[in-house]
């Protein structure tokens, strides 16, 4: 670990192969706690290479167990966090409501690192006990619509690291890999992120994909739809620039869209907009992120359209019938 930290205090990078080798010695206990903190304290000070980020994500999906979901054609809905922003589950809610509208998710989740509440910490509270049996996942994707992918029980890196990063409590380049190694690679993704450099790169790995994808980022520096500020999509079909006012909606106010100091106001948020008590700023900027997920699952139609869609899934309950189904799942 000395030269690679020699390495990267001299302002050097690392190839991809390089890269993805650093990664797997982490996931496997190659290094002590001092060491990755050193390691991960770097990359807060410098940015990340595309060859660097994607010799990450290789070695964390070489290693990941895999789920045994390749029947199903998957959505993901997944930010990097990291955004400092304190919004309330955002994501976690869109993937209820995508599940809702009849779409197959599998929702990758940690628990939060630089903020108080992840999708992890929320539907563990509200009574979700998470699990990497095949079995089940397939259970709530029939039933439920969804499955939750708790990151520590597919990828050994994350145990290794995760009270690190609890410890330093800053967003690092573990924040950047979430999105991507969602170990059930769903051939469908959208991918909200904390930075627009960050957006560009994800761009460059995405188009070497197969995948159909949106990439989101706020320019606000949301790593999600917000309706505070326009936001950059990056999708299979180009780049652009969208306003909040391109949407139908007028700009809302950032403290109407914020989370709860505790995880407790959090899931108390959380249950109030699927029970049909949420504010129109607060449905309003979770169905644009769902509806933004439903058209890249069916590029052909409008937002209009979309969005119809996924608030129909929230008006109905349908989406509060795919989360009561999945917390009832053994």
């Amino acid at each position: 670990m000395k030269d690679i930290l020699n390495h990267l205090f001299e302002h050097k990078t690392f190839t991809q192969q390089q890269a993805r080798e650093i990664l797997t010695s982490i996931a496997t206990g190659k290094y002590n706690s001092s060491q990755m903190a050193a390691f991960m304290t770097a990359y807060c000070m410098r940015s990340i290479t595309v060859e660097e980020l994607e010799g990450f994500r290789d070695g964390m999906l070489d290693l990941c167990l895999k789920p045994g979901l390749a029947d199903y054609d998957l959505i993901d809905l997944c930010g990097t966090g990291g955004d400092g922003k304190n919004t309330f589950n955002i994501s976690t809610l869109a993937s209820f409501i995508v599940a809702g509208a009849g779409h197959k998710v599998a929702k990758h989740g940690n628990y939060g690192v630089s903020s108080g509440c992840g999708s992890s910490n929320v539907m563990e509270y509200l009574g979700y006990q998470f699990s990497n049996d095949t079995g089940k996942l397939k259970r709530s994707l029939d039933e439920a619509g969804i499955c939750f992918l708790h990151a520590p029980l597919f990828h050994p890196a994350m145990k290794t690291v995760s009270p690190i990063r609890k410890e330093l409590g800053v967003k690092t380049f573990f924040n950047m890999l979430g999105p991507m190694c969602n170990p059930a690679q769903p051939r469908f993704q959208s991918v909200g992120v904390f930075s627009l450099e960050l957006a560009r790169i994800y761009a460059y790995l995405y188009q070497k994909s197969s995948k159909s994808y949106t990439i989101l980022h706020d320019l606000g520096g949301y790593d999600e739809i917000s309706l505070t500020n326009s936001f950059k999509v990056f999708s299979n079909s180009g780049e652009k620039i969208r306003t909040v006012e391109s949407l139908g909606f007028e700009k809302i106010s950032p403290e109407l869209i914020t989370g709860g100091e505790t995880v407790e106001e959090s899931a108390r948020i959380f249950t109030g907009i699927l029970e049909g008590r949420g504010t129109n700023e607060q449905n309003n900027t979770v169905l644009c992120n769902a509806a933004i997920a439903i058209q890249t699952i069916q590029p052909e139609k409008s937002f209009g359209d979309c969005f119809y869609v996924a608030e129909e899934s929230l008006v109905s309950k349908k989406a509060l019938s795919s989360f009561k189904t999945l917390l009832s799942i053994k």
